[in-house]
């Protein structure tokens, strides 16, 4: 009996320790920094594809210094300052901070973030890409903005287990022109994380992408992003194309609703032969 209960009690204790090793921050090292010259116009791409001012626009003002609040099933998150401040934003980090940051949710002080900051989808991203991002945030207007934290910080150990399941590998597909749409839904555009339905994990379901999921605010539903033509929702991809770039202004009804009024705004700042890329790699989507 008593080897039986040691047993026990050295399986809990070697349990313990695994658990609290997986849920450290596992930060990237300095070496994923390649030689690179940033190029701030692809930066500027890179932020209208992720749509970046729509959760971080403050209620007046149209920098990125902190946004309205975000209701999720486990409580209101509050967008971040994000322009270049030193004291407030994002001004004192290094290529590495915004590294980490953005593809293994990690701060700068080595606290892990809470995924309403969609780091599962920029996990995809190329990382010559994140930097000229961030040199593209570099030049915008520093705003002084302190950001409200979240209000239930005991939960923020458990996200280093959650990183283990949830953190994705990037995706591809057939041709250049739909390697470069996939790339742009499911990295920087993050659309699976409100057109894909989540487990009980709140991990998102990758046999369904972009099949449609309930509203993250718990009202209504995201529509599927699948079967496009056969539903009937767009002709072919320049119909689509069409609609991402001018939305209700060329008669594209309920192209605001839920929030898409926001990304077809920051679609339509895109290169034409970014949304057709887009286009295409949905339309081709059954």
């Amino acid at each position: 009996m008593k080897q039986a209960l040691k047993f026990l009690g050295g399986t809990v204790i070697i349990t313990i320790a695994a658990l609290i090793y997986l849920a450290k921050p596992d930060p990237l090292p300095q070496t994923v920094i390649p030689p690179h010259q940033t190029d701030v116009k692809n930066g500027q791409v890179m932020y209208n594809a992720g749509g970046c001012i729509s959760c971080h626009k403050p209620e007046k003002g149209n920098l990125p210094s902190g946004g309205s609040p975000l209701k999720t099933p486990i409580g209101t998150f509050y967008p971040p300052n994000i322009t270049p401040d030193k004291s407030t934003g994002i001004g004192s980090w290094s290529d590495l901070d915004f590294i980490n940051a953005m593809q293994r949710g990690i701060s700068p002080a080595g606290r892990h973030y809470f995924p309403a900051f969609p780091y599962t989808s920029y996990s995809r991203m190329k990382i010559t890409d994140l930097l000229d991002l961030k040199a593209y945030l570099m030049t915008l207007k520093p705003v002084v903005a302190s950001s409200r934290q979240f209000d239930k910080n005991y939960l923020r150990p458990a996200l280093g287990l959650w990183k283990q399941l949830a953190l994705a590998d990037n995706s591809s597909r057939s041709s250049k022109q739909q390697n470069r749409g996939a790339y742009l839904v499911n990295g920087p555009g993050h659309c699976n994380e409100c057109h894909t339905r989540r487990n009980i994990f709140m991990i998102t379901d990758t046999g369904k992408p972009l099949a449609g999921a309930p509203h993250i605010d718990g009202k209504g539903k995201v529509p599927s992003l699948r079967n496009l033509k056969a539903r009937k929702r767009f002709s072919d991809a320049k119909d689509l194309n069409n609609a991402l770039r001018f939305g209700e202004i060329l008669g594209y009804d309920n192209f605001s609703s839920g929030g898409m009024g926001d990304v077809q705004t920051n679609m339509s700042r895109l290169p034409n032969k970014d949304t057709m890329a887009i286009a295409e790699y949905l339309m081709s989507l059954k």
